[in-house]
């Protein structure tokens, strides 16, 4: 297997973006520690095994190892405590970190349309303590590591936030923290051998997405073009693709600081998601046209016509 032999952590995996990258890791031979918050006692009766656990036990079935931990990583005692755990149980080998973890979905949803001064200003600790700070914490512990043995990858999930408003305030902000989090880590790491880069999903089938975009007709505009979004995007599991060719890429030092959007990289590596399709992609112009409901326009212009990289972020600029 690609990464047999190899230690890998990723935060926030009991569902979503966490969950199927996990399982990717897994299915190429890893030894996999992933971590989320303990389900309530009352619940864990109910269901049986948590979310967390049912996913360490497919990274098993998959021909990895899955160990499940329960860390909350809005406590950095908590966050300290699992890295030496880590550290401990593998002499000191970490060679992959993922940070996924996020808390801010919730308070993101509850608050769209509201401006910021009418918002309760602790939604930004809410949005980027375990989305911002508690991956800094995170790429420190594992750096430590890494840097000792002149190797490892870290990835920081993350996406188009920073670029343009979305949401609100708090979010765009701490999207592009992340990805500044990612380049200027890279710079010190880069004699250390360690390649750090934020990853950019498209729209991703997460369970989240799928319960909330259905496409109805009943329901409002803005809905049924997500939902059409969302109906044509990659699975959980396709992030975790692009990070398994990233792991094994002898080159990857040259990606190091870079923002990698995951179907450039389906694109280069020449993988396609686990249901055989090959997701849109987010610079594509078709996909960019569908998404604001121009869906006839956007069916007329193939999806290899890209924007290219340099044009997004001058349009961006602030200067």
């Amino acid at each position: 297997m690609l990464l047999a032999g190899q230690i890998a952590i990723v935060t926030g995996a009991s569902r979503g973006i966490g969950r199927g990258i996990a399982l990717q890791l897994g299915s190429a031979g890893a030894t996999v520690y992933i971590t989320g918050r303990k389900p309530t006692e009352s619940l864990n009766s109910k269901v049986g095994l948590s979310g967390l656990e049912e996913t360490a036990a497919e990274i098993t079935r998959r021909g990895g190892k899955g160990i499940a931990k329960y860390v909350d990583h809005q406590n950095m005692e908590e966050v300290k405590n699992f890295f030496e755990i880590v550290e401990k149980d593998q002499n000191g080998q970490l060679d992959i970190l993922v940070n996924n973890a996020y808390q801010g979905v919730t308070a993101i949803a509850d608050n769209i349309g509201t401006p910021f001064y009418e918002t309760d200003p602790y939604i930004w600790d809410t949005i980027n303590n375990v989305g911002l700070r508690n991956h800094y914490f995170c790429t420190v512990y594992a750096s430590r590591l890494m840097a000792a043995r002149n190797q490892g990858l870290i990835v920081n999930v993350s996406s188009g936030g920073g670029l343009q408003y979305i949401f609100n305030v708090a979010y765009g902000v701490g999207k592009q923290a992340l990805d500044r989090l990612s380049a200027d880590c890279a710079v010190e790491l880069m004699k250390k051998n360690v390649c750090v880069v934020s990853l950019w999903p498209g729209a991703v089938r997460t369970e989240l997405a799928d319960k909330k975009f259905k496409i109805d007709d009943r329901e409002p505009s803005s809905d049924v073009i997500n939902a059409m979004v969302f109906a044509n995007g990659e699975t959980v599991e396709y992030p975790g693709k692009a990070i398994v060719s990233l792991a094994t890429d002898s080159k990857r030092m040259k990606k190091s600081g870079k923002i990698l959007i995951t179907e450039d990289l389906g694109d280069e590596y020449e993988f396609v998601d686990i249901d055989g399709k090959k997701p849109p992609n987010l610079r594509s112009v078709s996909f960019i046209l569908q998404h604001f409901g121009w869906k006839t326009t956007a069916s007329l212009i193939p999806n290899w016509v890209k924007i290219p990289g340099w044009a997004i972020w001058a349009g961006t600029s602030r200067l």
